[in-house]
């Protein structure tokens, strides 16, 4: 496929799923256990334990990042705000690191699902709608969505 072709693509992408998370307003939380001593993440950190190039918390614990699907449009969203890629542009990078026996972050099935295991697992950091957090978590950083143009 040619570059411009998938420059197209990626674009489309991107302005479905922010238009349809930031037409409510909707923002991207960054959670952890809600007992954890972090309690911010810079964006460059963030990156490094999604790529797991960062394994252990300032504390030595380790991390245990949590995605969605990549079909999910909060993932679409989130991959396209940390990495400028879609998550199926990630795939050979992923290859890579399985055959150096580092595998890619967990996926779980849904927001409600990646809350309910980030609140009973120390180290596990993941991503929900901002509007979806509750006392179970802690938000460790907030990533706005582009405005709908």
């Amino acid at each position: 496929m040619p570059a411009f072709s998938k420059i197209l693509i990626r674009l489309c992408f991107a302005c479905l799923a922010c238009t349809s998370l930031s037409a409510f307003g909707e923002s991207i939380a960054v959670i952890s256990q809600r007992t954890s001593s972090i309690n911010s993440l810079s964006i460059e950190t963030l990156k490094l334990v999604y790529l797991r190039k960062l394994l252990l918390d300032s504390n030595g614990h380790r991390w245990i990042p949590i995605n969605l699907a990549s079909s999910h449009e909060l993932r679409q969203s989130f991959s396209l705000l940390l990495f400028q890629k879609l998550p199926e542009e990630q795939e050979e990078y992923w290859n890579e690191q399985y055959f150096q026996g580092i595998s890619p972050p967990t996926v779980l099935a849904s927001e409600e699902a990646v809350l309910r295991f980030v609140a009973i697992t120390p180290g596990a950091i993941g991503y929900v709608r901002l509007g979806l957090v509750d006392d179970r978590v802690n938000v460790l950083k907030v990533l706005p969505l582009p405005e709908n143009r």
